[in-house]
């Protein structure tokens, strides 16, 4: 229990049911260079936070979170996809530039994000970029036009851009500004200590999408959004 400066007392007991604000979860609009509308594919155990926009061709697969206030904008560059247990933190802006791609196995995208990514509060990825598996993006980063291997560790407020490639399992420290490709060979390995806080940031956020399902539905529907059956029934 809470008193406020009027003195009225406010229950913080917790409750059994959740309203959640619903996510923007939406078709790209058509324009002159993307005139087909195509609508997220979202996989049924991932979950995307209230107040978080998902618009046009993005795939988001198995266990990915995204957090509150995420913006992925598959509007002009398109399309994306966020590999399975990847977590997109508060903040996070996905977008890209029309008609510039990256290719994975023989196909195009703007974005292309592994398995098992961190990317931290703040940071903007922007197509074309390819990110490989098991990344560290950090706190108010910057990555666009790039190729990021496996296992790589970008440090806080670092900027990753001019078409370079970054060898897996290298790190880039704090503030750095990544822009030939002899500043990306230069990089050193992942330190050990930076290595363990990846690895204990996907430990945490792997748990979350499960665990909001729970609080915000049980169930999703075909556009992405949760919901609770029993709630579904009773409206009907």
């Amino acid at each position: 229990m809470i008193k406020s400066n009027h003195q009225e007392v406010v229950s913080l007991e917790s409750s059994n049911s959740v309203e959640c604000f619903e996510p923007f979860i939406s078709p790209n609009p058509k324009t002159s260079y993307n005139p087909v509308q195509i609508s997220p594919t979202i996989h049924k155990s991932a979950f995307v936070s209230p107040l978080t926009a998902v618009i046009g061709d993005v795939t988001l697969r198995k266990n990915v979170f995204v957090a509150p206030l995420v913006s992925i904008r598959a509007d002009e560059g398109t399309p994306f996809y966020v590999g399975s247990n990847t977590n997109l933190q508060d903040g996070v802006i996905l977008h890209g530039i029309v008609n510039k791609f990256v290719r994975v196995d023989g196909k195009k995208y703007s974005i292309f994000i592994g398995k098992e990514v961190s990317v931290a509060h703040g940071a903007l990825i922007h197509g074309p970029c390819f990110i490989g598996h098991k990344v560290f993006v950090g706190f108010k980063t910057i990555v666009y036009d790039a190729i990021v291997g496996n296992g790589v560790f970008i440090a806080n407020n670092a900027v990753v851009t001019n078409g370079v490639r970054i060898a897996d399992n290298r790190f880039v420290p704090p503030g750095a500004y990544i822009d030939t490709q002899q500043k990306a060979d230069a990089l050193p390995p992942v330190p050990a200590g930076n290595r363990e806080f990846a690895e204990a940031v996907q430990r945490v956020n792997q748990e979350f999408p499960p665990a909001y399902h729970i609080l915000c539905g049980d169930s999703r529907c075909s556009c992405g959004i949760a919901y609770n059956k029993s709630e579904k029934r009773d409206s009907e």
